[in-house]
């Protein structure tokens, strides 16, 4: 089976994540396919292949040749819920470089919203029907190490030391790593394999706070409202024009950090603002986070105590710091692209992966492409072609040196 043939089998399960959820997994349409996902495993040959109370999906492949490091090999099942995620109706198109036609409604995977697409001509892309996403972030990573998995167990023959294999749950709201067994876990390194397109290798990664913020307002009736009322939705609307137009999502770009403001809502009488905070520098970073603190002084102290209420929390923190000193890791991905023709693009993620935190957990970890695109929208799309490039780059990374 070839990788897209997975994607195209993954794609059908929800596994959107839910950060109000406080099960683990988050939803349970994950461990629905983290049971498949260990089925298939052991149908491959994996025998210790298994799924943990917090399901999390474990297996590896026994070294067949002595003195190699154990490598590990890492995705996440689960898709973000701020985009339709059902039901995904994902095909196969033959992509000739222009726009193509999603649905019969008009719906459009366009070349002039996204013009590194004209590089893709000729080749496949796997997408929805453009309503809802894909789930190529990651399923495309799973299907990939899956199909390596399948490559090693058929041939016999390829030497690599022990192959460890982690999928992980709820890596879209932060908690992906949270119970993650590293004792049990077994590898040397890793990589996450939950990058974009081909050639991506990533070991910078943002670091990151979410913040949410409460306003407590007072309501009365609006035709005696004057020195009374005290409205929380406009001091939520204050806090963020208090923010960096700027520096938001829209207008920031590779080393460029942001602030981004990911819901808001409420009434008169009481309103919240959800945002997140991302700085490649720990110091550019941490003045962010102060800089959203002192926002919110300034409201309480506008509008009187307990107006405001701020709670604010790291989420993970830049990997590069800790990966300087193992270039040999990031040497041996280098290798295996250039060795499967595949030119290496090294650059900052912007965004986290649960290696992040497995890296300062104790496990360097960092990030590899998949071949996908347009992660977290209803343009998602992977490149066939590109993805089985992937298999035999991981296959390269595995084999024994």
């Amino acid at each position: 089976m070839r990788a897209y043939e997975r994607l195209l089998k993954y794609a059908a399960y929800d596994t959107a994540s839910r950060e109000a959820s406080q099960s683990v997994p988050s939803t349970p349409g994950q461990l629905i396919l983290a049971q498949a996902l260990a089925e298939e495993m052991k149908a491959l040959g994996l025998e210790d292949a298994r799924v943990d109370a917090h399901g999390y999906v474990y297996g590896s492949i026994p070294a067949n040749a002595p003195g190699q490091p154990a490598i590990g090999l890492i995705a996440h099942m689960d898709t973000v819920d701020n985009v339709p995620c059902q039901p995904i109706n994902a095909r196969v198109i033959a992509f000739d470089g222009r726009a193509a036609a999603l649905n019969g409604q008009g719906e459009k995977l366009s070349v002039d919203a996204y013009p590194f697409l004209k590089k893709y001509a000729g080749q496949h892309l796997v997408v929805t029907d453009g309503g809802t996403l894909l789930g190529a972030d990651d399923k495309a990573g799973i299907a990939e190490i899956l199909t390596l998995c399948q490559r090693l167990m058929e041939a016999g023959d390829i030497p690599h030391g022990k192959v460890c294999v982690a999928f992980t749950p709820d890596e879209e709201i932060g908690r992906g790593t949270d119970f993650f067994d590293l004792a049990g876990f077994g590898a040397d390194f890793a990589y996450t394999v939950d990058g974009g397109e081909l050639g991506e290798i990533e070991y910078e990664n943002f670091n990151a706070a979410g913040a949410q913020v409460v306003f407590h307002g007072v309501d009365i009736h609006p035709g005696s409202a004057k020195d009374k009322m005290k409205n929380a939705l406009r001091m939520a609307c204050e806090l963020v024009q208090m923010l960096p137009a700027a520096q938001s999502p829209e207008h920031t770009q590779g080393y460029e950090g942001f602030y981004h403001v990911t819901q808001m809502g409420g009434s008169v009488e009481r309103a919240w603002v959800r945002l997140i905070l991302r700085d490649h520098d720990m110091d550019k970073f941490q003045a962010r986070k102060a800089l959203v603190g002192s926002a919110c002084a300034y409201l309480e102290a506008k509008y009187g105590p307990g107006s405001v209420e701020l709670d604010m929390k790291d989420s993970y923190y830049n990997m590069a710091s800790l990966l300087k000193d193992r270039q040999d890791i990031l040497d041996r991905a280098i290798k295996a692209m250039e060795d499967s023709g595949v030119t290496p693009v090294i650059g900052p993620i912007r965004g986290g992966t649960d290696g992040a935190r497995l890296t300062y957990m104790g496990l360097p970890c960092p990030n590899l492409s998949t071949g996908g695109m347009n992660g977290h929208s209803r343009h998602e799309c992977a490149c066939v072609e590109s993805m089985d490039k992937m298999v035999e780059v991981l296959l390269r990374l595995v084999t024994a040196r």
